[in-house]
């Protein structure tokens, strides 16, 4: 299904606050769907049914821009539409028209175009546009700036998009594609409160990041830089072997090379005195052995080279080694 919503255009900016003062309709799609008519609350139950509900949603996921009917009908009846589709759909429509705009007849938010229906962006905020919007402005956005709208963005998203509609295919791929977005939203304000020098604010987001995507590096990244950054060095080596073996358990990789960075970083900070000298030495060779026997190849030379780390590791032992008896 294409994407129905989050795409750029130019009535995409957020509406006047003078406006969204006096908006009919105030509704939500984060969870369940729940619609508000100044001051009239209608929930799923209260608009004629399952396919009058997966009507407005629809509409709603392409908020100011229209769908044809026959578009709709394919959504509704997944491919497999009745004989009698058309009328149907219509007697949909009258019935959302009824709950929604009660006396305006065709001239409130639900409107008829050329060949389809559209639900006028000027009359309605929807928690989804909002979050949409400031999502997009936080990717142009400077960090003091990008961390307020993200935090907004991410408070509107706690739960899951369209949570009633839990079968049909259209609502199952809109809630993935939503749910990608409050992801990268949530790494987003992981890096932006990071670069802000708020540690523990970036932990939160990263945590809940890997929550939605347990093998999503830039996720784990961002918690343990963080771990990092809040002086909690030894929390942050047990994430990165949490990490490393879920990768070479699921996917067979290793972590990339700021990880590894990170963990030599971390290894030293809980080192003392001179065995973090010998230790970030082990830890190099070790990564020149790494590179030069990549995934596992045989290369002509390898041999000669493991053998050659593996002597240069021994001395640095053995000469701390030596100096550790004479102090004794």
């Amino acid at each position: 299904m294409e994407q129905t919503h989050g795409s750029p255009g130019p009535s995409d900016d957020p509406l006047p606050m003078q406006l969204l003062a006096t908006t009919p309709l105030t509704i939500r799609l984060l969870g369940t769907l729940r619609v508000d008519r100044n001051g009239t609350v209608l929930g799923a139950h209260d608009l004629g049914g399952p396919k009058p509900r997966q009507v407005l949603e629809i509409l709603l996921l392409r908020l100011g821009r229209p769908i044809s009917k026959e578009r709709l009908i394919e959504l509704l009846w997944e491919g497999h539409p009745p004989a009698e589709a058309l009328p149907t759909l219509e007697s949909y429509v009258c019935v959302l028209r009824r709950h929604l705009q009660p006396g305006s007849g065709r001239t409130g938010p639900f409107q008829t175009v050329n060949g389809g229906y559209v639900i006028e962006r000027s009359f309605v905020e929807l928690d989804l546009d909002r979050f949409d919007t400031l999502y997009r402005h936080a990717q142009q956005s400077a960090a003091a700036e990008r961390l307020p709208m993200l935090r907004q963005a991410l408070a509107l998203a706690t739960a899951p998009l369209l949570g009633d509609e839990l079968l049909p295919l259209w609502a199952a791929e809109e809630r993935a594609l939503h749910s990608a977005r409050v992801t990268a939203a949530r790494i987003m304000a992981a890096e932006s409160a990071a670069e802000l020098n708020l540690a523990e604010e970036a932990v939160g987001w990263a945590q809940l990041a890997l929550g939605d995507d347990p093998l999503n590096e830039h996720a784990w990244t961002a918690l343990i830089l963080g771990l990092e950054q809040a002086g909690r060095p030894a929390e942050g080596l047990q994430a990165y072997e949490s990490f490393r073996l879920a990768l070479d358990r699921e996917l067979g990789c290793a972590p990339g090379d700021v990880l590894r960075a990170a963990q030599v970083r971390l290894l030293q900070a809980t080192a003392d005195g001179e065995f973090s000298t010998v230790l970030a030495a082990l830890l190099m060779l070790h990564d020149q052995h790494r590179r030069a026997t990549p995934f596992g190849a045989s290369y002509p030379h390898a041999d000669r080279l493991v053998q050659a780390s593996l002597r240069e590791a021994e001395h640095v032992l053995d000469a701390f080694l030596r100096r550790v008896r004479i102090e004794a």
